[in-house]
């Protein structure tokens, strides 16, 4: 049995994509949580993961604990991790670690906080950039591969990657074309993001950080959560 590391479902955006994953393949997993004390677990983390971090995978005495590497090690052991189209697995891969690696603009101004609702003083240049070249990668997923998802008919690792991307559309109310909303609706509407929202709502801990970190770059309009 797969046991999975993650953080607060309010906060952590790198915890949900395996952990998305593993939900809407079917995978079976264990959860163990742990909680963000700061903007910086690394000591605390360090129990279970070498680098301190979350998301971390155990699986029998294998330790895995980068996202890109935990999605890896799954591909090698279960069909429909990444597409079997040899040309969509290719964009698949590609676009993945760009989102891994990149996106920073983004990552800064809107850090994902699933239960409130921020209405930003302003969409900067560098983060229209970012807004631009996703929609620009959704786009051309979707119209070479034929949907609905990024590389074809069914939810793969690329689509798990953007996922909390498109949390932050929702909490920052983030401008898109009409395609990419489309996308970020479709994505919002799973059930293992479903089940991730119901349980971050649901969560009274807040960490003041991480509470604090959306409020420099907007104004708080709505918090959803218990």
């Amino acid at each position: 049995m797969y046991q999975l590391f993650i953080a607060d479902k309010n906060y952590s955006s790198w915890s949900l994509r395996p952990w998305l994953l593993l939900t809407e393949l079917g995978i079976p997993f264990t959860e163990q949580q742990s909680r963000f004390d700061g903007p910086v677990n690394h000591t605390k983390f360090r129990h279970f993961a070498p680098n301190g971090k979350v998301p971390c995978l155990h699986h029998d005495s294998d330790v895995i604990w980068e996202s890109l590497a935990i999605i890896e090690y799954l591909a090698e052991r279960h069909p429909g991790v990444w597409p079997a189209d040899s040309k969509a697995r290719t964009f698949a891969r590609c676009v993945a670690s760009e989102m891994h690696a990149g996106f920073s603009n983004l990552r800064g101004t809107c850090p994902m906080s699933v239960g409130i609702r921020i209405k930003l003083h302003q969409i900067s240049p560098a983060l229209q950039a970012d807004l631009d070249r996703i929609s620009e990668l959704w786009q051309q997923g979707l119209q070479q591969f034929g949907g609905p998802f990024l590389a074809g008919s069914a939810f793969s690792a690329v689509d798990a990657f953007f996922a909390p991307v498109a949390f932050r559309v929702q909490s920052y109310g983030l401008p898109l074309p009409a395609a990419a909303q489309a996308y970020v609706d479709r994505l919002l509407q799973l059930p293992g993001m479903m089940a991730w929202q119901q349980a971050a709502l649901a969560d009274p801990y807040r960490e003041p950080s991480h509470e604090a970190e959306p409020l420099r770059h907007g104004l708080l309009v709505a918090d959803l959560r218990l």
